[in-house]
């Protein structure tokens, strides 16, 4: 596993992090083999694990920390989110001050720590990065509570807006094959000393047709989630199946070594259900990018603006 520099704050990232959402943090789904991917990505060298409490259906942050419970997290960035949480069936989303403080307060519990390496506001609009906000979260920092402030969007605008602001240490955005014009974004913040962090940088599996295989219960959870919400990127991605023809590596692979091509990413995170998807993943850092399959992912991407 190879790291990278979290931008200004001081953390090192190994450069593919583990997604702690979605299926993984699902009742349906084993605690005993969420918590043996866990082990699994710790044994292959991951430092960085993402989650938040609205995600799962406020199963993931809690089940992330039983499964590193009793470890030494000191060389570990726990990174979870506040502004929006899952209360009775639904996500509530409340970016107010003291909601942020009670939301940290209850991270903090749940993953067994004394101070978040990272916290990132999950979604707020450009109107709400404001000082009324911003200044009662520099107050966490001073206090111990945070080591560092970040906000996650897969708005463009609300990314440009936190881009450079002193406040905000890290961002997110969603970065694929599929969203190339992220790349200016990303390199304006990493310009402002900012890390980076790459979301959903498998397509969601769009590229591989991974809507159409349907061989348990979770990939039909994940092609209603991506019907529902991602019927574009379904469209898209099918302009990417050369990706997973090649014999050098994985689709996956070489989906992830085109993000972490650019240097400005300090990591990529995914998510994995499966111990084959997870060493795949993780087996992709350090691979370099073939300039022929570059070539091939940027004529895709030209036939296909967005």
């Amino acid at each position: 596993m190879l790291y990278r520099s979290l931008g200004r704050t001081g953390l090192t990232v190994s450069e593919i992090g583990f997604g702690c959402a979605s299926w993984w943090g699902q009742a349906a789904f084993s605690e005993r083999d969420a918590q043996a991917l866990v082990e699994a990505a710790l044994a292959g060298g991951v430092t960085l694990f993402d989650t938040a409490p609205g995600y799962s259906g406020g199963g993931a942050e809690p089940r992330l920390g039983r499964a590193l419970k009793g470890r030494d997290l000191s060389g570990l960035v726990i990174a979870t989110k506040a502004g929006t949480r899952f209360e009775n069936g639904r996500i509530v989303r409340d970016m107010s001050p003291q909601a942020i403080r009670t939301s940290v307060e209850r991270s903090l519990e749940r993953l067994g720590l004394t101070c978040l390496p990272l916290l990132q506001l999950h979604g707020p609009s450009v109107a709400e990065l404001g000082p009324d906000l911003l200044e009662p979260l520099a107050g966490l920092k001073r206090q111990g509570l945070v080591t560092a402030l970040g906000v996650t969007s897969f708005d463009p605008v609300v990314i440009d807006h936190a881009t450079g602001r002193a406040e905000i240490d890290v961002v997110m955005v969603d970065y694929n094959v599929l969203r190339p014009e992220r790349g200016a974004l990303i390199a304006r913040a990493a310009a402002a000393g900012q890390g980076v962090l790459a979301g959903m940088p498998l397509a969601m599996g769009h590229t591989g047709g991974q809507v159409l295989k349907l061989g348990s219960p979770r990939d039909i959870w994940y092609a209603l989630r991506a019907l529902k919400n991602h019927r574009a990127e379904i469209a898209a991605g099918a302009r990417f199946g050369f990706l997973h023809r090649r014999a050098d590596m994985t689709g996956a692979q070489a989906a992830l070594a085109y993000v972490l091509d650019n240097p400005d990413v300090a990591a990529a995170v995914v998510g994995a259900t499966r111990m084959s998807h997870l060493q795949d993943n993780l087996a992709a850092s350090g691979l370099a990018l073939p300039p022929g399959l570059a070539a091939a992912i940027r004529a895709a991407q030209d036939a296909n603006p967005n």
